[in-house]
């Protein structure tokens, strides 16, 4: 049997990541190998609260010459396309799910509360928390670090396309140096770009560590929460 290492995490997956080679829209296999590894963590005993991003349909800086608020908001409503699509890969494996949206649309969510929210996880259900803080200039990075202050997740693992931090971008600079460590001050002067600064102080403030890993490999999920050292550990 094996031991998780964690009993309640967040999960952040980028939006970006869900397209696969697309780089647009769902990659089904994608999201399907992604939530066969969640399905696997669930098991395992551990409670699941997931944020994802909306990149892979709208990104509010996107929007050029676009009221900033009004771009923002098209942006979180790309998060609700991708956490419904999770919701139905997940319920279709047996795992009871609940969307929560920071801004109402109770005909297809329901509405974010902290102490409803909690309660699905206590009754071991994966809640999946989209449309952001429900504020513009906010972005899913920080809605992950406020969601998991308010759940008491023990860590924050951030899924995303590149493997790691590095110190410049990969896919552009094939000489660029990957980071095993780091603090969260690194995060706020190196200015790495893995995370903006208002979810590195949040992160900061509220002592919870965060793991950035790449999910090109759906078993790095498995490998993180059973303490394997792999991507980039931040705290």
């Amino acid at each position: 049997m094996l031991t998780p290492k964690y009993k309640r995490v967040m999960l952040k997956i980028s939006g970006e990541a869900l397209a696969g080679n697309h780089k647009v829209g769902i990659d089904a296999d994608t999201i399907n190998g992604v939530c066969d590894k969640i399905n696997e963590i669930y098991k395992l005993g551990v409670d699941v609260a997931i944020v994802v991003g909306g990149g892979n349909f709208w990104r509010g800086r996107s929007g050029k010459g676009m009221d900033r608020t009004t771009a923002d908001h098209m942006g979180m409503l790309a998060t609700v396309i991708n956490s419904l699509a999770l919701q139905d890969a997940l319920e279709s494996r047996g795992v009871p799910t609940r969307v929560q949206t920071a801004i109402e649309m109770r005909q297809i969510a329901e509405p974010y509360i902290r102490r409803k929210a909690v309660r699905h996880l206590d009754k071991r259900r994966i809640v999946i928390f989209a449309c952001g803080t429900g504020n513009p200039y906010f972005s899913t990075d920080t809605t992950a670090a406020l969601r998991a202050a308010e759940i008491d997740a023990e860590v924050i693992l951030l899924a995303k396309k590149v493997d790691g931090v590095y110190d410049s971008d990969p896919n552009v600079n094939p000489d660029a140096k990957k980071f095993d460590k780091l603090t969260y001050l690194d995060l706020l002067h190196k200015e790495l770009g893995v995370m903006d600064s208002t979810a590195a102080s949040l992160c900061k403030d509220n002592n919870i560590p965060i793991i950035v890993f790449g999910l090109d490999q759906p078993d790095n999920i498995i490998k993180v929460i059973l303490g394997e050292e792999i991507g980039t550990s931040i705290r």
